[in-house]
């Protein structure tokens, strides 16, 4: 890296949000007051730049073209911990003259430092559960470890250390040097647990090391996690209207205006940020992406949020967020359009509520009261397909329905609750007649 690249400059910017600054890929033009206050980059931080420069380039030439960079927000202003900090490196070679502490590991605690308002949303979302719900489920752990793990000595974590916890997010646990155990390590998880009690991962969506907010509001950022048989969130968005019009004039789109300034006309369709987070018109910019959600869409039954406990399956208030919403959509659409869509939707959800899980559940209890349902889940017919029907075709259908993806409503989603359902009828009804598992 040429020298002149390694003299950046930083400033206090005592009247510009830090949240503007770095979050925007064009800094805003300093007042004479504030390059009166200008500096370098400290000592330390150069030389962690010139090694790192060798060591690990690619990390060095992405921070070099972030907004970080551009105020000399360096390595060390991220990875300095207190000396007894449980996130603290030692006897890591090549970092003896190094006199600082430091961790692998920055929590959202740090960002918090410059971002206080986004890591409090965070905290205030149902991100901040992700990891701690399933590592509270009962039923979470024994798939993991016991069914797809097979409760082998060696083995059993692998399809949650590659899978779930990848989303969901790790406890990660440091060894006796402070670097993070490779069963626990790395983790893309939203909700990771640190060694410190600190939870989230603000990587996920602003990918390091540029931590660009144009990465964090295409619906890429949260393709990673929100797709597949129980939640295809981006499969819907793809097949929608919204997801036509970003795919052919996407590219075109302004993606990088500073938050709270993002509006309708920089882009002609919203993405997964745009309805969940952006400020748009009189909203303001949220990290609470269940603020403007009036129904949970997968749990096994859905229920407006009614519930004031992050950690509750119903969590957040039903009504304010509709009302979020519909303002969401009617910055570009039509009051009409908009409440007609709800309309719709909330059909949909109470259809598969009403008709396709209350009668598999009714049919589930009695079964279970008699003694016939097998004590293996996985192994009996009748509790799959049961499961199927909530956590595949009941989530596709209900999603689908409330984000305009009619395929995903319809043939992935009711035509498949349907056949669900009549299966589960014949599979009850030879149960209740005969009295035994078949």
């Amino acid at each position: 890296m040429k020298s002149n690249k390694l003299i950046v400059v930083v400033t206090v910017l005592l009247l510009i949000s830090s949240v503007l600054v770095a979050c925007s890929s064009e800094p805003p033009a300093l007042s004479e007051e504030e390059q009166a206050e200008i500096k370098e980059l400290t000592e330390e931080a150069k030389t962690c730049i010139e090694c790192h420069s060798t060591e690990t380039p690619g990390i060095v030439a992405i921070w070099d073209q972030s907004a970080h960079a551009e105020v000399a927000v360096s390595c060390l202003d991220c990875h300095t911990v207190d000396p007894d900090s449980p996130l603290a490196l030692s006897g890591v070679e090549g970092h003896e003259d190094i006199k600082v502490s430091v961790s692998m590991l920055v929590p959202p605690a740090v960002c918090a430092e410059c971002h206080e308002n986004a890591v409090e949303q965070f905290h205030a979302s149902g991100h901040e559960r992700a990891y701690l719900q399933v590592a509270a489920s009962d039923s979470m752990q024994a798939l993991m470890y016991h069914h797809e793990g097979q409760d082998h000595p060696e083995l059993s974590g692998a399809s949650a250390e590659t899978g779930c916890y990848q989303c969901h997010g790790n406890e990660i646990v440091v060894d006796d040097t402070g670097h993070p155990t490779a069963d626990t390590y790395p983790s893309s998880g939203v909700g990771n647990l640190y060694p410190d009690g600190d939870v989230g991962n603000c990587s996920v969506c602003h990918t390091r090391h540029s931590f660009s907010i144009a990465d964090a509001r295409r619906p890429e950022a949260c393709a990673s996690c929100h797709l597949g048989p129980d939640h295809p969130d981006i499969e819907i968005y793809e097949a929608s209207k919204h997801g036509q019009i970003y795919h052919s004039d996407g590219e075109n789109w302004v993606w990088d205006r500073p938050p709270g300034e993002w509006e309708p006309g920089d882009y002609t369709a919203p993405t997964c940020a745009t309805c969940h987070m952006s400020g748009i018109g009189d909203l303001e910019v949220t990290h609470n992406i269940s603020e403007r959600l009036y129904w949970n869409l997968w749990a096994k039954v859905s229920k407006p949020r009614t519930d004031p406990d992050v950690m509750g399956t119903y969590y957040g208030d039903g009504e304010t967020g509709r009302e979020l919403m519909t303002q969401v959509c009617t910055e570009c659409h039509s009051t009409t359009l908009a409440e007609s869509f709800f309309v719709s939707g909330d059909k949909a959800v109470n259809l598969y509520n009403d008709v396709y899980f209350a009668k598999a559940e009714e049919m589930r209890a009695e079964l279970a009261e008699l003694g016939l349902l097998k004590e293996n889940p996985w192994k009996d017919e009748f509790q799959i397909i049961y499961y199927y029907l909530w956590h595949h075709e009941g989530r596709r259908a209900r999603q689908g329905a409330m984000m305009a993806g009619a395929d995903w409503s319809h043939w992935h989603g009711f035509f498949e609750l349907m056949q669900d359902l009549y299966k589960l009828e014949d599979i009850y009804q030879l149960r209740i007649e005969t009295g035994v598992i078949e």
